[in-house]
């Protein structure tokens, strides 16, 4: 919807009146499509903080009131209710599934979670210590080369595979890799299992004895997966925006969000935590560390408090934290003095009035990390476990792109601060 016009003054002295559109909830925005084209000056705005780069009505985020909603269904209401398969649907398909519609849907990413064997073959040329994530998004650009008959990205039926091809295997492409660092068998996936259960025995079954699935661990996944489904205009998810808005196949797009994912400030936030955790080492130096984090001119940071977009309490963090106590009181093993530490920091930073004026919650992350180190999954697999749950929210905002027939290719502009023109000098003169 266009609201009344925003009058802008160029630097000319020429006024200009900008169209204001607004959504369905949250902040209007300045429409400054044409500014160029007829002031010939661009918007300047670094990290693209203050900039919409696109019409979405996949997920809407309120960083003041901590707010999170997928399709208009607050995440809350989902975490309690809901499953990843149902979220997932609803995320793709813009409404909650009817039980028919659930159950085929489900029954489809069950039975295309096998990988191509040339595709298992793929992981035999990596290192043994290569990184999970590197295999990840190596093997994700990769699927291109083995669905190649189904990537006419104009074609909906083909959008449909794609999104249910990357949804089923990526928990078995993330095990395969695991299974290469840890050096044990490739374990292939069992239909006759959830989405959750099927992943936790593709990591850590054997062939020479049975495995016994905990409901708690995949119930504990099933929740993580949903919490980090979508999350709006993110690092990861504008960069597979960007890379499809060039025609690239779809599994390239999904390939480059794995490789923004990676970077450590933003899906590796959890791994850090650990990290963080692993230096503080005991309760007895929370004080000190804390009054670290406090000092300015010192480097150290909390990490996994706070959160780039909410400025109150992260609402995935509220939910996740009973499911972390929960999974530490009856998962907790041999990491509990790690535990106790986090417990007790988190009790710390929530009192602190330094850690409450600045509002610097726990996020999502801190809790994730002491989760995923319950259930035995290591630190170098945190980022891989994200990147799972967050591909649903990819392809649905892959998809919302490709059919919406305003898209055009992504090209930014910049500020250029370099020599002006100046004139070549031959070498012997220089």
């Amino acid at each position: 919807m266009t609201k009344e016009a925003f009058r802008l003054t160029s630097p000319s002295g020429v006024e200009l009146d900008l169209p204001v559109r607004s959504g369905t909830v949250g902040p209007d925005v300045i429409d400054v499509g044409k500014l160029y084209k007829e002031q010939r000056v661009f918007t300047y705005d670094p990290g693209f903080v203050s900039t919409g780069s696109c019409e979405s009505d996949i997920t809407y985020i309120d960083g003041e009131e901590g707010i999170l909603m997928y399709r208009g269904y607050p995440v809350e209401q989902l975490a309690a209710h809901s499953s990843f398969i149902e979220v997932s649907y609803l995320l793709l398909h813009g409404e909650l599934p009817t039980a028919a519609e659930l159950e085929k849907f489900d029954h489809t990413i069950r039975t295309h979670t096998m990988l191509n064997e040339g595709m298992l073959n793929f992981f035999k040329g990596f290192r043994y210590d290569a990184h999970p994530m590197a295999m990840l998004s190596a093997v994700v650009g990769s699927m291109s080369a083995y669905y190649h008959s189904e990537m006419d990205a104009s074609n909906p039926d083909h959008r449909d595979i794609f999104a249910h091809r990357i949804l089923a295997k990526m928990p078995t492409i993330a095990a395969a890799a695991y299974k290469l660092t840890s050096g044990q068998p490739f374990m292939y996936p069992q239909n006759d299992l959830n989405y959750c259960e099927n992943l936790l025995q593709m990591l850590f079954s054997v062939p020479a004895e049975p495995y016994e699935i905990d409901p708690i661990a995949a119930e504990a996944l099933d929740l993580l997966f949903i919490l980090h489904a979508d999350h709006e205009q993110n690092c990861s998810t504008s960069t597979v925006r960007m890379a499809g808005s060039s025609g690239a196949n779809p599994y390239s797009a999904i390939a480059a969000g794995v490789s923004a994912l990676w970077g450590p400030a933003h899906g590796g936030a959890n791994e850090a935590v650990l990290n963080m955790l692993n230096e503080i080492g005991d309760k007895s130096q929370i004080k000190k560390y804390v009054a670290k984090a406090k000092d300015k001119v010192d480097p150290f940071r909390l990490m996994g408090f706070g959160h780039r977009v909410y400025k109150n309490f992260d609402p995935r963090a509220t939910i996740i934290r009973e499911m972390c106590h929960k999974v530490l009181a009856q998962l907790g093993r041999d990491d509990t003095p790690m535990f106790d530490l986090a417990l007790e920091l988190e009790q710390m930073a929530l009192k602190d009035d330094y850690f409450v004026e600045k509002k610097l919650y726990p996020n999502v992350d801190f809790y994730s990390g002491i989760i995923y180190r319950a259930l035995g999954i290591p630190t170098s697999m945190f980022t891989v476990m994200f990147a799972i749950g967050r591909s649903v929210g990819w392809t649905a905002h892959w998809r919302e792109m490709i059919a919406d027939p305003s898209t055009r290719i992504a090209r930014p502009r910049q500020l250029y601060t370099g020599p002006p023109q100046r004139d070549y000098i031959a070498i012997e003169k220089r």
